[in-house]
């Protein structure tokens, strides 16, 4: 007989006393095992398993993607630029290489500046540069090799070659490169949505990867240009082939790609900003960011294949005002990000848990960057990186609370809330002096300049939002 079905020995009776509540002790102090009639007898039949002891795939998953990221990246890399020193040699690769890293550092450096109020870590924006770089260009390059091909086939008269070529740079490869670039932006959307916050997020993830593409691109039509300029042998500067493309690629359209993807990464932001559209908005918008992406990109490759003066028209009338309205949206959306810092977090200051001039030295790139140098001075590169999470933490908790207020709350907000409101706390004590500081010391700077503005009590404004019942701040119990 099994061990638990054996007869277990008589019991002393109980002692009157008051009667016990239903189930207040279910497994009786003399049993080894309670008693579930319902319960399958064999195993096998069982609904509910314990769960296995994890695989070393899912105790290693997140090291194993990223290993296999970088690997496909870095064989995407050795294969485009094995096809780029075939096609200009050895020398007008290193010649695009050295023209072509020339406007990187600014472009880089000036989406990190957009994407500044709450940055992305470095490594989505490493990603997106690489897969502008190395996948989308391999990508790009073979299959608009294969549609030109396909393309002289096709038109098979007189004029065959000039006729694929514009068609198909007005056609195929605005979509393809479009397409291409754009898939990078899809990735970090769906795998790293928690640092996709709205539209300064989807700008700066399309240009740094837009940048990284026509870095590629670049050294091939540099180098190429320099091998044509071997074989002609320009006597003046303005008969090199390499001075005109440089001039073109690089002085005056260094912009060109990243304005183009930019349409799809605003559309991507959209999205991201506004999580209770429906499912075919969801859908539809990144699709028509997409075309509008690849539409602009074809008049501008089209523009370049039009005789006389139609390259400079477009380039005047069209391209510089798109460029300036997509550059006033980015900064725009910078500001009103800080904006929303400044008018959100007074809430909590009111509840104890920012000082009285945090929420303004918060919403201000200028005390921000005070704060971190005066505690790199006093508690060096630790406390200058405390500060800069503390300041990370404060954006994130004063967007979530402002998406609160506009009705589009996710649905574990007070979690969220609770969880930044405790990285907060942890860090006050290092970052919260400094910031309020930096406040007072800026705002001092100000007045002397110009007489100050209406404000609360103090100067620094008081919380604009009217919150609801359950969305007012609990305070730190201080």
């Amino acid at each position: 007989m099994h061990p638990l079905h054996r007869q277990q020995p008589p019991q002393p009776h109980p002692q009157p006393g008051p009667r016990p509540q239903p189930y207040t002790h279910p497994v009786p102090a003399w049993a080894q095992q309670p008693h579930f009639p319902a319960m399958p007898a064999s195993p096998a039949e069982w609904r509910y398993r314990p769960r296995a002891t994890p695989s070393w795939w899912h105790r290693h998953r997140r090291a194993l993607r990223a290993l296999a990221v970088i690997t496909l990246l870095t064989l995407c890399g050795l294969i485009i630029l094995g096809l780029v020193q075939q096609q200009t040699g050895t020398l007008g690769l290193l010649v695009g290489l050295g023209l072509a890293v020339l406007p990187v550092p600014l472009l880089v450096a000036a989406f990190r500046w957009i994407d500044g109020v709450e940055p992305a870590p470095w490594r989505n924006h490493l990603f997106a540069f690489a897969w502008g770089a190395f996948a989308a260009t391999l990508v790009a390059l073979l299959t608009n090799s294969l549609a030109a091909d396909w393309l002289v086939t096709a038109v098979s008269d007189a004029g065959a070659n000039s006729r694929a070529d514009v068609l198909g740079s007005t056609v195929i490869a605005p979509v393809v490169e479009e397409s291409a670039k754009g898939a990078a932006i899809l990735l970090l959307f769906l795998l790293r949505r928690r640092d996709f916050h709205g539209v300064i997020s989807g700008i700066a993830v399309a240009g740094i990867t837009a940048t990284g593409f026509a870095f590629t691109e670049n050294v091939l039509y540099l180098g190429t240009a320099f091998g044509e300029d071997q074989l002609l042998g320009p006597d003046a500067l303005h008969e090199s082939v390499t001075a005109m493309t440089f001039f073109i690629r690089i002085v005056v359209a260094p912009f060109a790609h990243p304005l183009f993807t930019a349409l799809t990464g605003i559309a991507f932001g959209i999205v991201a900003a506004l999580p209770r559209l429906g499912r075919t908005l969801r859908i539809l918008i990144p699709v028509l960011g997409l075309l509008t992406a690849s539409l602009l990109h074809a008049i501008w490759n089209g523009s370049a294949s039009l005789p006389d003066f139609t390259f400079l028209f477009v380039y005047v009338l069209f391209m510089i005002p798109v460029f300036a309205a997509l550059t006033w949206l980015a900064i725009w959306s910078r500001r009103l990000e800080l904006r929303t810092v400044r008018d959100t977090l007074p809430a909590y200051a009111a509840a104890g848990w920012f000082e009285e001039p945090e929420p303004w030295g918060l919403a201000s790139m200028r005390a921000r960057a005070m704060a971190r140098s005066y505690v790199r001075r006093t508690h060096g590169p630790t406390g200058a990186r405390t500060v800069a999470e503390y300041q990370h933490f404060a954006t994130a908790l004063a967007l979530l609370r402002a998406r609160a207020h506009h009705g589009t709350p996710p649905p574990d907000f007070h979690a969220r809330e609770q969880e930044l409101l405790h990285h907060l706390w942890h860090r006050h004590g290092v970052a919260g002096p400094p910031t309020a500081s930096s406040a007072v010391e800026l705002r001092r700077q100000r007045q002397q300049a110009r007489p100050p503005g209406p404000g609360g009590p103090h100067g620094w404004g008081g919380p604009p939002y009217a919150y609801g019942p359950y969305q007012h701040p609990v305070g730190p119990g201080r």
